[in-house]
């Protein structure tokens, strides 16, 4: 296995890719409530990327379907204001999914039959409409990239492995954090130096006013462990393929907040997960935690962890990175400029390097390479990208924990075929 995170070594490819982006909400337009996110994420992140990556020719036509196309003046006027009010030579034509007038749940199913085999698909929506839009994007031949977590279910990961396969496309899940530089090099000196893996714990909340943000799904389709627990989880199976994998999950919760505001989800996720190391059978312990009840404070999202091995231990808080800001007016802040870098250079975009960008700018790059017969959509799954392919642990531990949630807490096992390394079931734990 490659421990290669990028795309530095690729050739130069001439072709753009035609991109369709799936979902119009806080992380592809910055748009929610018809106004400005109120997060780090007020001029979106998908949308700005694919308008920066055709300014650099790396990108064609652009499309953004949603479900409701009332939405649709909005956004105009919000991407407007806060991508081509704010830098240069920004070409914001976009092509949009349902028409003004109309709303349609099922509005991707047109949306993909005007793209062709080779082009893109970029997914960010509700957790549980993954899998369909996934799997219409794939069967018209498109390339796919799909928001954390890529399914809800093993089940579902399996059926996308083999459409992929039938289809030689590539699928991948979005996963910046594999981009930013301290979780990356954390990932290698784990790999390297850290030896058996011991325990990790790790911590990612959001705000209260997220539950407005997500009520549309919050505990209808999904929850805070699918939503944020889905980062950590990745990081871990991406630090220990073939060091170790987990075996068994249970998931704890707490509760109050959501529910005094009518909302039947839990306040906060714990999934307690048992890994496995592969070369003496011992055990490690994982402990993930997510939140969306916090309070308001410097940072819109507390994310940080601490991982020990048999030879040394990491810690990394992605949220503080040195950085703090005050203005007139705003509130206190630590900022992360390594994510996404919204403060223009000389009137253009410049956050490029910023890995909430690279993870999107790398998906691009793969899917011309592949179009243009340099690279294979396999070849991919060496490491660089989190293809379908190489994420079922993750599928399996989010599944397993949401399983055990809701059988009051009994752990789920994690079953494994002839292949070591892959999930084929889960079952209740036999005491």
């Amino acid at each position: 296995m490659s421990d290669d995170h990028g795309s530095n070594k690729r050739p130069k490819i001439e072709a753009r890719a035609d991109v369709l982006m799936v979902g119009t909400g806080e992380y592809t337009t910055g748009y929610v409530g018809g106004t400005a996110a109120d997060s780090d994420k007020g001029a979106g992140v998908v949308a700005l990327t694919m308008f920066d990556l055709r300014r650099r020719g790396k990108v064609g036509r652009v499309g953004m379907c949603g479900v409701n196309g009332k939405k649709f003046p909005g956004i105009r006027n919000h991407m407007q204001r806060n991508i081509g009010d704010v830098y240069e030579d920004m070409d914001l034509t976009c092509d949009t999914y349902p028409a003004d007038d109309s709303v349609d749940p099922k509005a991707y199913l047109n949306a993909v039959k005007t793209y062709k085999p080779g082009d893109l698909a970029i997914i960010f929506t509700p957790d549980d409409t993954h899998y369909d839009i996934a799997l219409a994007c794939i069967n018209q031949g498109m390339h796919v990239m799909v928001t954390k977590p890529i399914v809800q279910t093993l089940e579902h990961h399996n059926s996308l492995i083999k459409a992929a396969k039938e289809k030689n496309v590539l699928v991948t899940m979005e996963v910046h954090k594999r981009w930013d530089p301290f979780y990356a090099d954390a990932r290698d000196r784990a790999r390297s130096q850290l030896g058996n893996f011991q325990y990790m714990y790790a911590y990612m909340s959001q705000p209260k006013h997220q539950l407005d943000t997500f009520k549309a799904w919050a505990g209808k389709s999904s929850d805070i462990s699918y939503y944020l627990n889905s980062h950590h989880i990745d990081f871990s199976e991406w630090t220990l393929e073939g060091i170790a994998r987990p075996v068994r999950v249970t998931g704890t919760s707490s509760s109050g907040v959501a529910h005094s505001k009518g909302m039947k989800t839990e306040d906060s996720i714990t999934l307690t997960v048992q890994w496995e190391n592969l070369n003496d059978k011992t055990l490690g312990c994982a402990v993930y935690t997510s939140s969306w009840v916090a309070p308001k404070s410097d940072v819109h999202s507390q994310q940080r962890f601490f991982l020990m091995g048999t030879n040394g231990e990491i810690n990394v808080d992605q949220a503080h990175r040195g950085m703090t800001v005050a203005c007139d007016g705003k509130p206190f802040g630590s900022v992360n400029p390594l994510f996404m870098k919204y403060t223009p250079t000389n009137g253009k975009f410049s956050g490029q390097a910023s890995y909430g960008v690279k993870s999107f700018e790398c998906f691009v790059d793969a899917c011309r390479q592949i179009n243009a017969g340099a690279k294979t959509a396999d070849a991919f799954d060496d490491g660089s990208l989190a293809t379908v392919g190489t994420t079922c642990q993750g599928t399996a531990i989010l599944e397993a924990g949401r399983r055990s949630l809701d059988a009051d807490s009994r752990p789920m096992d994690i079953v494994y075929g002839d292949d070591a390394n892959t999930p084929v079931d889960i079952r209740p734990h036999e005491f």
